[in-house]
């Protein structure tokens, strides 16, 4: 398989409703979207979506890095497909194609690697008619996902938890690190009810002391998991977090690449390793960091970006389906959050959070290029 054409899109898809968290606001989707051709006329689709308080990345270094790096070491190159491997180390051999992240001055060049990396994994399926489901059996027909609430008013935590109960959700996080948070959870369990498992995501907001606190304030509120208490960047820390809370601790930003993981297993300073496929540099990489988890007894959420498109939510559920063990899943909002998706599938989770597995070629979906034309604000050629 031989690629001879790229185009780059820079998403901004409306938002039913805005997102908000501890340190940042949404309103619209801002996913980069990689379209890959081959010289036999075969396309593939990535996306990545970059998190400055995560890798360090903006849109234009994600562009930057897609036009400048990754395209130039892979296009008119020969890529391994699975013509007649069609076993996971056939995945990696592709995915070793792609250039390793670039680190540069505090910067983890991962969702640029992933959007590349999954554009050429689905490429190379589709080239053998084939389905990641085909390469990663999916260990589980049917993926449940979680709900989330945003940061909002104690009111506004109600409606939605509603709104969570009306949809039959028995898994819910809830983003934290306000004034109110104590009262927003103690609002929202009342709504759900104890039977509903409840998490919290901090996103770093919270010092050491801080986090010690609000979680030891939180243990009436029978709470699942605390994603991320305190700012990446000391391990040692978040292990002194951990040895003094009884509520479990989830790592997301501080889990960005396979030596993340190594140290936060090494300093035990977790309970659960936030796995993300654009956030960890690609589908490969993160079942790499899911291996780890596995032989540690470290438990896994497989997590999403908000504002991601089919794209990456169809991996995400590939993802989800193959691994041993998964606790909690993310994503696949769709429609729910979106003003309007880029496949012809509807990838959105029903009743209950429940989703039925991908199968087809490739990614298991249909894009529609057109609506990537209306909604992109940059369109690279290459």
């Amino acid at each position: 398989m031989i690629l001879e054409s790229a185009t780059i899109y820079g998403l901004e898809i409306p938002f039913i409703e805005g997102f908000s968290h501890s340190t940042k606001s949404r309103t619209f989707s801002d996913a980069i979207v990689v379209k890959v051709r081959s010289t036999e006329g075969v396309t593939g689709y990535g996306e990545g979506l970059p998190r400055p308080y995560v890798t360090g990345e903006s849109r234009d270094t994600v562009l930057q890095n897609l036009q400048e790096v990754l395209w130039p070491a892979i296009r008119q190159q020969e890529i391994p497909a699975f013509e007649q491997d069609r076993s996971p180390a056939a995945l990696v051999r592709l995915s070793e194609t792609i250039p390793p992240a670039l680190v540069e001055g505090g910067v983890i060049h991962n969702a640029a690697r992933a959007a590349m990396e999954l554009a050429v994994i689905d490429c190379g399926l589709r080239t053998a008619n084939i389905g990641l489901a085909d390469v990663l059996p999916p260990k589980r027909h049917t993926v449940v996902y979680s709900g989330v609430i945003s940061t909002s008013s104690v009111e506004g935590a109600t409606k939605r938890a509603r709104q969570m109960k009306v949809l039959g959700l028995d898994s819910i996080k809830v983003k934290v690190g306000t004034q109110d948070d104590l009262k927003r959870l103690e609002a929202i369990r009342h709504v759900v009810g104890p039977g509903v498992s409840l998490r919290v995501d901090a996103n770093g907001a919270w010092t050491v002391d801080e986090a010690i606190t609000k979680l030891q304030m939180m243990e009436s509120i029978d709470i699942a998991a605390v994603e991320q208490p305190i700012p990446p960047g000391n391990v040692a820390d978040l292990a002194k977090v951990r040895k003094n809370s009884s509520i479990p601790i989830m790592v997301d930003e501080s889990l960005v690449t396979e030596a993340d993981a190594g140290q936060l297993i090494a300093a035990q300073a977790c309970d659960f390793f936030n796995i993300r496929v654009s956030k960890c540099g690609g589908l490969v990489p993160t079942l790499a960091i899911a291996e780890q988890a596995h032989q540690d007894r470290i438990k896994i959420q497989v997590g999403s970006q908000v504002g991601e498109t089919a794209i990456l939510s169809a991996v995400g559920r590939h993802l989800a389906a193959s691994l041993p063990e998964v606790s909690f899943v993310e994503g696949s909002f769709g429609t729910l959050l979106l003003s309007q998706d880029v496949s012809y599938e509807n990838i959105s989770f029903g009743y209950g959070g429940e989703a039925p597995t991908l199968r087809g070629p490739g990614w298991g979906i249909r894009v529609l290029e057109e609506r990537l034309e209306k909604y992109a604000s940059t369109i690279v050629s290459l």
